[in-house]
């Protein structure tokens, strides 16, 4: 066995095995199973996305409901009160009274959320307070003329 040249039809290589290399097919297949099942228990974990369920209009503003706490950013800008949640809803709009005069409230959906304005003929000053109430979270935004 000094060299590769057929002495009686005999290599000094064995040939090769005919049969399929299945060890490659078996990682495959445990590593797409594995893959698999992590997306189904990431969907089961994952929290439902924060969702405006109701607007309920009182004496002296609003009250917004939703199914979870959302982030909130409020600001007043030039008598307005304008407040953002990182949420999903619908696009509404309503009335208010405040002390005799109308104000308008308008949820509209932006880039980043909702927007909620309200807005009326003169300055306002809103101030508001989130809770837990019945399982769901309750912002109430309470409305002065300034």
């Amino acid at each position: 066995m000094h060299g590769s040249e057929h002495k009686d039809g005999v290599h000094s290589t064995p040939e090769e095995d005919p049969r399929p290399k299945l060890w490659p097919r078996v990682l495959g297949s445990i590593a797409i199973i594995g893959f698999m099942i992590g997306l189904m228990i990431g969907r089961l974990t994952t929290p439902d996305p924060v969702a405006l369920q109701q607007i309920e209009v009182l004496q002296d503003g609003v009250a917004v409901w939703f199914n979870r706490e959302p982030q909130l950013h409020g600001e007043h800008i030039d008598g307005a009160v304008a407040l953002l949640f990182n949420a999903q809803g619908q696009a509404q709009h309503g009335e208010l009274k405040l002390n005799g005069k109308d104000v308008r409230w308008r949820v509209q959906r932006s880039d980043k959320g909702l927007l909620l304005n309200l807005l009326a003929a003169r300055p306002l000053h809103g101030q508001w307070r989130g809770a837990t109430q019945d399982g769901r979270w309750r912002l109430e935004v309470s409305l002065r003329e300034e």
